[in-house]
C-alpha cells in the first residue's frame, strides 16, 4: 500500500505544469525635452485702413465737364481730378468786378464831397447837416466797396473750385459721378475718395490685459518705443508681409460694449500691395523666454485640469510628474514647472504604464515641431 501511494505521488508530480514565464517589460518610446529660447507673441486679427482718407467733393454748383484721372490708380497731390463748367461762375465774377467798380466810384464822389464841405462848413458857407450827410454817405460808400471786394474774392474762389485737385497723394477710388451730371446743387456732392496708403494703418482691438502687455513691452524698448517693437503682418493668403510695422495711435478709452481698446499699427506700403479693407493677423513680439523647456503635446496628459508627464529615469523606471504648461510652440508645450533639462518623457505607450513600472525605452523618431515660433495659447492658458 505504501508503494501504491508513492507511485501516485510520482505520477501527480510529473503531470504538474511549470509556472509561466514573467512577461517582458513594457516597451515605450521616449524623447529628450527640448531647451531653447522661446519668443512670446500676441496675435491680433484686424483690418487695414488708409492712413488718411479724404473725400473729394464738389464745392460749387455746375455741370461736371471732365474726369482727368484713372480710377483705382495713384494720384499726386495737386493733380487735376475733375473740371466743372466755368462759364456761369465767370459771369458771376464779371458782375462782381463791375459792382466793385461802381462802389469805388461812389466812394470817390463821397470823398470829394467831404473834402469840399469840410472847409465850407468851417466858414459856415454850408450847414453842419450837409457835412454830416456827406460823411455818412462816405461811410456807406466805403462799406459798399468792402462788400464788393468780398464778393469778388468769393467769385474768384468759386471759379477756382471748378478745377478739383487732389489735396493729398494717394490711391484714388472709383468716381461716383460721371461727366455730364449736375453737381453741387444744395450740397457738396461726393465725387470720389483718396486714401493715403503709404504708410497704411492696421486697426486691431485688444483686451485691457493685452494692452498693458504691449505698453510695457514698448516702454522696455528704450528710445523710440514705437520703432523698437517687432511687429509682423500675416496676410489673408498666409504669406508674411515683407515690412515690419510699428505701434501707432491708441484709442482714448476702452469700448464699454466690447471691453477692448483700439490700436492702430502702421506698416510701410511702398509697392501699394496693401489696400484699405484687407484682413490679416498682426503678431507682436512681447518677450523672449531664455532656456525654456519644451515637450511634445502628445506627452502631456490632462485629468481634471491637472497635467502630467511620464518621465523615464536612468534605470528605466517610470515616474509621473505634475507639470505647469505655458504657451504652445507648434506641436510642443512650454513647461514652466515640473521638468528639468536632460529628462526623458514618454511620447508613446502612456496607456500601458503606471508609476514605478520598469520599462524598455526606445528613442522616438525626430520630435515633431521642434522648430517654429510661439503660437497663441488656448483661452484661459498663458500666452
Amino acid at each position: 500500500m505504501f508503494a501504491a501511494a508513492a507511485i501516485a505521488a510520482a505520477l501527480s508530480a510529473s503531470c504538474a505544469k511549470p509556472p509561466p514565464p514573467a512577461p517582458p517589460p513594457t516597451e515605450v518610446y521616449v524623447t529628450d525635452v527640448v531647451q531653447r529660447d522661446v519668443p512670446t507673441y500676441l496675435d491680433l486679427v484686424g483690418q487695414t485702413a488708409g492712413f488718411q482718407d479724404v473725400e473729394i467733393r464738389a464745392r460749387v454748383e455746375g455741370f461736371l465737364e471732365t474726369m482727368n484721372f484713372q480710377e483705382g490708380t495713384f494720384v499726386r497731390r495737386g493733380a487735376l481730378l475733375y473740371t466743372i463748367d466755368r462759364k456761369p461762375l465767370e459771369a458771376i465774377l464779371s458782375q462782381a468786378k463791375a459792382d466793385q467798380a461802381t462802389a469805388e466810384a461812389k466812394l470817390a464822389k463821397a470823398n470829394n464831397d467831404v473834402a469840399r464841405y469840410t472847409p465850407l462848413a468851417a466858414k459856415q458857407a454850408v450847414s453842419q447837416q450837409e457835412l454830416d450827410d456827406a460823411r455818412a454817405q462816405q461811410d456807406a460808400a466805403r462799406s459798399q466797396v468792402e462788400a464788393a471786394k468780398a464778393a469778388v474774392e468769393k467769385a474768384t474762389l468759386d471759379l477756382g473750385y471748378t478745377q478739383v485737385t487732389a489735396p493729398i497723394s494717394g490711391l484714388a477710388g472709383v468716381t461716383l459721378v460721371k461727366p455730364g451730371n449736375l453737381v453741387g446743387r444744395g450740397q457738396n456732392t461726393l465725387l470720389t475718395t483718396i486714401s493715403q496708403i503709404d504708410p497704411i494703418q492696421f486697426r486691431v482691438g485688444v483686451t485691457e490685459a493685452d494692452y498693458l502687455r504691449v505698453r510695457r513691452r514698448a516702454a522696455e524698448g528704450g528710445g523710440d518705443a514705437r520703432e523698437g517693437m517687432d511687429i509682423r503682418l500675416t496676410l489673408a493668403d498666409n504669406s508674411q508681409y515683407s515690412h515690419k510695422g510699428k505701434l501707432g495711435p491708441v484709442e482714448r478709452a476702452v469700448d464699454p460694449t466690447t471691453g477692448t481698446l483700439g490700436i492702430q499699427l502702421e506698416f510701410p506700403n511702398p509697392n501699394q500691395l496693401l489696400r484699405p479693407g484687407q484682413y490679416g493677423r498682426a503678431r507682436i513680439l512681447l518677450e523672449t523666454k531664455p532656456g525654456a523647456i519644451l515637450v511634445p503635446q502628445r506627452a502631456v496628459q490632462e485629468l481634471q485640469n491637472l497635467r502630467s508627464v511620464a518621465v523615464v529615469d536612468a534605470s528605466n523606471k517610470v515616474g509621473f510628474r505634475n507639470v505647469k504648461v505655458g504657451q504652445r510652440v507648434d506641436a510642443l508645450w512650454v513647461v514652466d514647472e515640473g521638468l528639468k533639462p536632460g529628462d526623458k518623457v514618454v511620447v508613446e505607450g502612456l496607456q500601458r504604464i503606471r508609476d514605478g513600472m520598469t520599462v524598455v525605452s526606445k528613442q522616438a523618431p525626430e520630435p515633431v515641431g521642434t522648430t517654429g515660433t510661439a503660437g497663441e495659447a488656448k483661452p484661459g492658458e498663458a500666452k
